[in-house]
């Protein structure tokens, strides 16, 4: 594969005001991108910017602006959205293009930029490095005339639009009624909109996480930090906690007694009630290497399938397309809904869970636990320069460590796409034993990294 000089696994991320998340490659990325998405027909082509709260916001944004109204294109604004909501919005409002500038679950000090074609999907690899290849031009080539460049303005009725997209996903034959329900929005992107979603389908709402200041965005909240939304279920006796993260398009949820369960949990529940209702289609669930095998026993129990694929929802969404499957995600909370939405939707994906709690006479305590997790050890191992898997090293480690765990377990070793962080993850019915690999192979990997 190519090498990519800017774009990681889910589109461009760093730290704030430092490279590559500066304000001159957003500028570049504004050039190149709305350079590629400009077709020869002669019509006012758009672009829809939307963002979560981070301080960074104000400095990314006006550089895309300029470099997408310079080459032509017109902008629209879309203020705090989800990043799902800007996907929605990108198809809507019919634009060639669409730009969420989020660093997700990450601290505030940090930023990205995500982009989505105009059918409303992530930008394809292919994409990415052809916007790449023209970030490296010279930035006057291809320049609008005065009399072309583009116009700009503010959509003022976006959040109310997804509001309503949103609440169209919940059967209209049934509402939240008699439901105390926590939303932690992580002081982020659906700080607004998750509220009123909950709100308006009848729900008695506890908010947390909904009063941003530009740096408090994941701080000790939200899906990363799900302690802040237990708190609230037990002093509030709720009946089921959300947790959204910054962009919210990845959710965990726990049950009345605060009980957290994550991402394969969440898909367990949704495809046993899909499936039960002739709804589930692709014969099961696409999801990453990162799920847990109990996910894998529970489907294969119910004689629907777990399609693994590399970690992403991006890689997630292209099986899910090449197979029909209508229900995937990550353990870490991406739940993709497509019947309803192109990428992954923190907020959707609760909504079906309520779907169940609603429908039912059980508690979320009894729905929560679909199945028995298998022992799963994950630990990070940060480094700050060099390959540290490709030494031979970690190379005759990991080799070990497979052969420890044959027939038993799993072992799973990768470099995070968006941190510079290696993850070390084993899983197996034997806890001992996989807790023993993980540790002696995070040993090796420290001091190949250091």
């Amino acid at each position: 594969m190519t090498q990519r000089a800017y774009f990681g696994t889910d589109g461009i991320r760093g730290q704030a005001n430092k490279h590559p998340m500066t304000a001159e490659v957003a500028l570049r990325v504004g050039l190149a991108a709305g350079k590629l998405f400009m077709s020869d027909v002669k019509r006012r082509h758009m672009v829809v910017i939307g963002k979560d709260t981070r301080l960074s916001g104000y400095m990314v944004e006006p550089a895309l602006v300029a470099g997408f109204a310079s080459v032509g294109m017109d902008v629209r604004l879309l203020g705090p959205m989800p990043t799902p909501g800007v996907a929605m919005m990108t198809r809507s409002l019919r634009a060639d293009l669409g730009v969420m500038i989020s660093a997700s679950h990450n601290a505030y000090t940090d930023n990205g930029i995500k982009l989505f074609g105009p059918d409303g999907y992530k930008m394809s690899d292919a994409r990415e490095l052809e916007i790449e290849a023209l970030m490296g031009q010279n930035l006057e080539d291809g320049l609008a005339p005065p009399t072309d460049l583009g116009r700009v303005a503010r959509v003022d009725d976006s959040q109310a639009r997804y509001v309503e997209i949103a609440k169209a996903t919940f059967p209209r034959t049934m509402n939240l009624s008699g439901l105390r329900v926590v939303i932690d929005c992580a002081h982020g992107a659906a700080y607004k909109v998750a509220p009123v979603v909950l709100y308006e389908l009848g729900a008695e709402v506890i908010p947390v996480g909904v009063n941003p200041n530009g740096t408090n965005i994941n701080e000790a909240c939200g899906s990363t930090h799900p302690e802040a939304m237990v708190q609230a279920v037990r002093e509030y006796r709720a009946d089921i906690g959300i947790a959204l993260d910054g962009d919210a398009d990845r959710v965990v949820i726990c049950d009345e007694q605060g009980q957290v369960v994550d991402g394969d949990q969440i898909m367990a529940l949704i495809a046993d009630s899909w499936a039960r209702h002739d709804r589930l289609t692709g014969g099961g669930v696409v999801a990453t290497v990162m799920s847990n095998l109990g996910l894998e026993r529970f489907l294969n129990a119910r004689k629907l399938n777990l399609e693994r694929t590399s970690v992403g929802d991006r890689s997630v969404m292209k099986r899910m397309r090449e197979g029909s499957f209508n229900l995937g995600g990550e353990q870490s909370g991406h739940i993709i809904l497509s019947d309803y939405s192109t990428t992954g939707d923190g907020l959707l994906a609760a909504l079906q869970v309520l779907v169940v709690l609603k429908s039912g006479s059980k508690p979320m305590s009894a729905l929560a636990r679909q199945f028995e997790p298998v022992p799963q050890i994950l630990e990070n191992v940060r480094f700050s320069s060099g390959k540290p898997l490709q030494t031979d090293a970690v190379k005759t480690a990991i080799a070990e460590a497979e052969q420890r765990l044959a027939g038993t377990g799993r072992l799973l070793v990768r470099a995070s796409g968006t941190e510079p962080l290696i993850r070390v993850m084993a899983e197996g019915d034997d806890e001992s034993l996989v807790r023993q690999v993980v540790k002696d192979l995070v040993g090796v990997v420290k001091k190949a990294a250091s």
